[in-house]
């Protein structure tokens, strides 16, 4: 960032972990949090390659540490896994940034039990698992920050995303229910919901006259970037944040006000 850091943002000493952090949300997230000081450990379940660069681009951010290591959160044990290496790798673990996520885009009665435990054990049990892992580290540290990465389509339906919409619904519902749970234990769990972000995943698939209109659809007129997700992640895991818990932060360009 060309901003001067604010003092509330400096996570020197503190380390991060992030799932889905390749490309796209988790990769800009990563390197925010890296520039503010914090130490990164970055889980994806895409290729080596993609991860290293990450971790090297982490590095030249001004992170002290930055790992990686391949994991599938649709496995069983996956998250608790991953949980376990970045805690073995850096001491410590201060925030848990739940981004990894699929979507399946079907028609409702296309969609098999396979689309269906395969996106909830991404979309819901991964983070619900990594963040009960997570939790009894960051109580004996005094304190620490969990964001999920929820969805506007958590709060208004599209058509050919029944699965994804309940899981990203579910997840706002678990960040609330995690907030209340140890908001006491200085334990802040905060959810974010963007709108259509120009990453790979979302862009895909779609053709250009599908795009236009969904861009259209915006009131703003414009897909979201993954630094602006990022710098919506950075300010809650702040000190800027620190009497927010439970809150479901849509920044989507304005399409949910209409």
């Amino acid at each position: 960032s060309d901003l001067p850091l604010n003092s509330n943002h400096d996570l020197t000493q503190k380390a991060a972990v992030i799932t889905g952090a390749s490309r796209g949300i988790g990769r800009a997230t990563a390197l925010r949090l890296a520039a503010q000081g914090a130490s990164i450990y970055l889980a994806a379940d895409g290729t080596r390659a993609e991860l290293d660069d990450a971790v090297v681009a982490c590095k030249q951010a001004g992170a002290p540490d930055a790992a990686s290591g391949i994991h599938d959160m649709s496995k069983d044990g996956e998250a608790e896994a991953l949980i376990a290496a970045a805690h073995a790798r850096m001491g410590r673990i201060d925030i848990l940034v739940n981004n990894a996520g699929i979507r399946s885009r079907k028609a409702f009665e296309q969609f098999t039990q396979d689309d269906f435990d395969r996106v909830v054990a991404v979309n819901l049990r991964a983070p619900f698992f990594a963040s009960q892992a997570v939790i009894p580290i960051m109580r004996k540290q005094g304190g620490g920050v969990i964001v999920n990465m929820a969805s506007q389509l958590g709060i208004v339906a599209s058509r050919f995303g029944a699965i994804y919409s309940l899981t990203k619904a579910g997840l706002i519902q678990m960040t609330r229910s995690l907030a209340l749970e140890f908001a006491n234990e200085n334990i802040r769990v905060n959810a974010v919901c963007p709108g259509p972000i120009s990453t790979e995943g979302f862009i895909s698939g779609r053709n250009p006259g599908e795009l236009e209109q969904r861009a259209r659809d915006v009131p703003i007129g414009r897909f979201g970037t993954p630094e602006e997700v990022a710098g919506v992640v950075a300010f809650l895991v702040s000190k800027d944040a620190a009497y927010m818990a439970g809150h479901a932060l849509v920044m989507d360009g304005g399409y949910v006000i209409h």
